[in-house]
């Protein structure tokens, strides 16, 4: 008999704290109506270093999320598992993680992730509070 697989009920997502984008990203998240509880570190967070062992070659290079059972996801499906937290996304994580959509998520992922530099200086840090200007 196969054990019932279990959604995780808390994530964990680690984040480039330098990265102007990634700020703006964690402000978006904190701020959208989730399913499960989101918590943030900085990357570069002592904490992060000490309690997260292994995956602490990506810290900083990739977005990573970690689950309250130590599942991790890194790149790609650490972006997915961020939708899949949210209310208004979560459908949208299954789309974008079935055969037609997951080659197409992870090429854009990867287009945005390599030049977040480039987008977080054209974007002002105008996102501290969660109420974004292209929101309005």
């Amino acid at each position: 008999m196969r054990a019932a697989l279990r959604s995780p009920t808390r994530l964990l997502v680690l984040y480039d704290s330098e990265c102007a984008l990634c700020r703006r990203c964690r402000a978006w998240l904190e701020h959208e109506p989730a399913y499960v509880e989101v918590a943030f570190l900085a990357a570069d967070a002592p904490e992060a270093r000490a309690s997260l062992g292994p995956v602490r070659p990506w810290l900083g290079a990739e977005l990573v999320v970690v689950s309250e059972r130590g599942e991790v996801w890194l790149g790609p499906g650490a972006f997915l598992m961020c939708l899949w937290a949210t209310r208004q996304y979560r459908e949208w994580s299954y789309r974008l993680s079935g055969p037609a959509l997951a080659p197409v998520a992870e090429k854009f992922f990867h287009m945005v992730s390599s030049r977040r530099a480039t987008i977080g200086r054209l974007l002002a840090d105008d996102c501290a509070d969660g109420r974004c200007k292209h929101r309005r």
